[in-house]
């Protein structure tokens, strides 16, 4: 399998080059494959910044706790799912659903209702918890599309969440950031895990048949 191939070659970058630059046409294509996600309820919880200003990459370094990565790289991913469910986000999505499968609105209004009593009674927190999980199947995706279009990458979790969602304005946006991911070409000189085996566990140890 191609994608097997593609998942070898790539690793968690540690250094980019940052004279080599993405094509505006493989960025769409990655975002494209985030965008095509599958998500709970078909409800799309996450979205993602696309971050190519070198001004503002190096604003979020040091929110990053001085990872030059974010600044070196191409482009900059900032995936950030919904504060909260609300009713109306809810009923936004599959009124757009119903309307592009040119089916009535309210379609699907008994799976929404129970969708809104199982949601708008928990807490924001306990909300953002399932949102966020659904931006990490949209990152998966996007690393596997950069992979096939031999482009690095390096998914993040280490930055000060509260610090970027105000300078990227997120919560205006009722938007909470989860991840990061750097996009890039690899600095061949100087990424000191580049020439590194790729390891993972055994086969017979990952997976477990019942």
């Amino acid at each position: 399998m191609a994608l097997l191939e593609n998942l070898q070659w790539r690793y968690a970058t540690k250094k980019y080059d940052p004279n080599k630059k993405i094509a505006q046409a493989d960025i769409n294509n990655i975002v494209e494959a985030a965008r095509l996600a599958p998500t709970s309820s078909g409800l799309q919880q996450f979205r993602i910044i696309v971050i190519s200003n070198q001004e503002l990459k190096e604003k979020i370094v040091p929110i990053a706790y001085g990872q030059q990565i974010v600044a070196d790289a191409s482009h900059l991913l900032v995936f950030a799912a919904w504060d909260q469910y609300t009713a109306e986000r809810i009923d936004t999505i599959y009124d757009y659903t119903t309307d592009e499968r040119g089916l009535p609105r309210g379609r699907f209004n008994s799976y929404t209702d129970k969708l809104k009593n199982l949601y708008l009674q928990q807490s924001p927190d306990k909300n953002f918890e399932h949102t966020a999980r659904q931006a990490y199947i949209g990152l998966g995706l996007a690393i596997a599309a950069a992979a096939e279009l031999k482009i690095d990458s390096t998914p993040m979790e280490g930055f000060n969440n509260e610090e970027l969602d105000k300078l990227l304005n997120l919560k205006e946006k009722g938007l909470k950031s989860v991840l990061m991911l750097p996009l890039g070409h690899r600095d061949t000189e100087g990424d000191w895990l580049l020439s590194m085996k790729k390891v993972r566990n055994p086969k017979e140890e990952f997976a477990i048949e019942l």
